[in-house]
């Protein structure tokens, strides 16, 4: 009787780290449709997007019902519970990147005419951003927390582009109000991806958390 209540026990835990992957691989797939529909300006894109947030919800709803079922009636202890806290902490961040990620989506529908300047450095963000995102959820997987640390250093990296775009929309207002609603858009647009930079890293942090059982700020 013993043996099976602890199978299920550790089938459970197991479903818990499958369900924050796939929770993760459908933040993944919003982001870069979000990011596809902003460059391409493609509002249908952008609408089967934020079509994806009731998906979201269930699954983050899916992840914390088993999390509270573990912590009532199992109550894990030490590194399973550092993997139960960890999972609630991830889904949290991963809703953030999701919510960030519809706020993308919704910009097409709000640019009239094209973009003000070509997203180069925009794109830049973007990239490092998906590499963050992907990174973060494998180190997860395979509970690594160099790779941590490595994908969180990366923020840095956003932090500096962002800052560069900032200015020179900024001054590219100040020469031609004509442009300041365009503009603006992109200004949303920057400030979102810095912020999922830094819900990466907070993914990262709590991976840490789980593999060394120490708390670390990596942004």
């Amino acid at each position: 009787m013993i043996e099976m209540v602890r199978e299920r026990y550790f089938q459970q835990l197991d479903l818990l780290k499958k369900c924050v992957l796939s929770f993760g691989e459908l933040a993944e797939l919003i982001f870069r449709d979000s990011m596809s529909s902003v460059i391409d300006l493609d509002i249908s894109l952008a609408e089967k997007t934020l079509a994806l947030e009731f998906e979201a919800d269930k699954l983050e709803g899916r992840i914390e019902a088993s999390v509270f079922d573990l912590l009532a009636l199992q109550q894990p202890m030490a590194s399973d519970l550092r993997l139960v806290v960890s999972t609630l902490k991830i889904s949290a961040d991963l809703r953030r990147v999701v919510g960030l990620s519809m706020n993308i989506a919704k910009i097409p529908g709000r640019m009239e005419g094209g973009h003000v300047k070509p997203l180069i450095d925009t794109g830049k963000m973007a990239n490092i951003v998906a590499f963050m995102l992907e990174n973060s959820l494998r180190a997860f997987e395979t509970q690594d927390a160099q790779l941590a640390r490595e994908v969180a250093a990366r923020d840095e990296e956003v932090d500096k582009l962002f800052y560069a775009v900032w200015v020179e929309l900024i001054e590219m207002m100040a020469k031609d109000t004509s442009i300041i609603s365009r503009a603006t858009n992109l200004l949303f647009l920057i400030r979102y991806l810095e912020r999922i930079a830094d819900h990466c890293c907070n993914i990262c942090e709590s991976v840490v958390y789980l593999v060394t059982a120490k708390k670390v700020t990596l942004n």
